[in-house]
């Protein structure tokens, strides 16, 4: 096997895997914003608490389904015309998740924020789901002929072990943003994500463990168990952690676990990208898929040069916005086309979503 083709193999998966711990925590904040938000004051805090960041962990989805086109084309192409649906709604999703964001503040009714928070719900919801539903389905495999074409239907992709994988991801990410809360916010709305990071836990621990030991005994390697173990380990430690109030840690450890699974899901592909049910000689490996040496030796030196520069940039933007938010720090909602605080305050940080 050549190198390069291996290293952006790597590379992908360690851009899935910062997609997903720190996406995952925002659509955790989101799907829970009518559970842990009982009034607006408390969903501002819960907003703002993701507000600086949210969009800057997009960017990890965006750098890896680029690099996947330019590193592994065929792959690129067999899996998003293969799952051309729940891709579309994943897309629709965040769109509407970003405008939600945006515009949720635009206004000073009830009613119309109660939309726009339909509609982070939703936003959050979809993707959690269906990309354990898309993940789980490039790990079993897809019918797909010897020209990388995917004849997958609806029931295709609507396995067990693919419901499975969406369950696990919807509740992780659940377990994970609550997690967040219980670091990043302060008074009531902390007290209440801690209650529902226990109680997600409920369903998020079995789920997790039984996907986990799925994958692992239908396939997966000899060098995943271990990482497997670290997973299941990592999500049970982080129950008593978060009911003890060490939410650092319980973050870490909720962090570790979907890491750790994704690193799984990953290992268990390698040295296909995409498996074919069809026939095993039809499968897209990490040689037939990628592109030419050339493109990738182009590709690596422009990652060296400024991958380092776009992770100290975000590294730099959570430490800055490292401080607890409170219901203090929230000014009153202003009416539409009114302002009580000036723009770039700490009750604005982020996004015009803090409305």
């Amino acid at each position: 096997m050549e190198l390069l083709p291996l290293v952006w193999f790597i590379a992908i998966a360690v851009l899935w895997v910062g997609y997903l711990v720190l996406e995952g925590f925002d659509f955790g904040v989101g799907m829970l914003l009518p559970v842990i938000g009982k009034d607006n004051t408390d969903r501002r805090v819960m907003i703002n608490a993701i507000g600086p960041v949210w969009d800057g962990n997009e960017v990890w989805l965006i750098t890896a389904v680029g690099a996947m086109f330019a590193a592994f084309p065929a792959w690129y192409a067999s899996v998003f015309s293969g799952f051309y649906l729940p891709v579309l709604v994943i897309l629709v999703a965040l769109i509407v998740r970003g405008v939600a964001f945006e515009y949720r503040g635009k206004g000073d009714t009830a009613r119309w924020r109660a939309w726009w928070d339909r509609a982070i719900v939703f936003g959050s919801a979809a993707p959690a789901v269906l990309w354990g539903l898309i993940l789980a389905n490039i790990v079993r495999g897809v019918p797909m002929d010897a020209d990388g074409i995917v004849s997958a239907g609806p029931a295709d992709l609507l396995s067990p072990y693919a419901v499975l994988g969406g369950l696990t991801t919807l509740t992780l990410f659940a377990l994970h943003g609550a997690v967040f809360l219980t670091l990043k916010t302060a008074g009531p709305v902390r007290a209440r994500a801690r209650a529902a990071a226990l109680r997600s836990a409920v369903v998020a621990v079995p789920a997790a463990v039984a996907f986990l030991a799925w994958t692992q005994l239908a396939y997966g390697a000899a060098w995943t168990w271990p990482v497997a173990a670290v997973a299941a380990a990592a999500l049970v430690a982080a129950v008593p952690l978060v009911a003890g109030g060490r939410e650092g840690w319980s973050f870490t450890a909720t962090a570790l676990t979907i890491g750790a699974t994704a690193v799984v899901l990953f290992g268990s592909l390698f040295p296909d990208v995409l498996p074919s049910t069809t026939d095993p000689a039809h499968s897209l490996t990490i040689a037939n898929a990628s592109s030419a040496d050339y493109a990738l030796t182009v590709m690596t030196w422009v990652a060296v040069v400024f991958l380092p520069l776009v992770i100290a940039y975000q590294a730099w933007s959570y430490w800055v916005f490292r401080k607890r938010v409170s219901r203090e720090h929230i000014e009153p909602a202003p009416a539409y086309g009114g302002s009580h605080t000036a723009p770039g305050t700490a009750a604005d940080a982020g996004a015009g979503a803090a409305g």
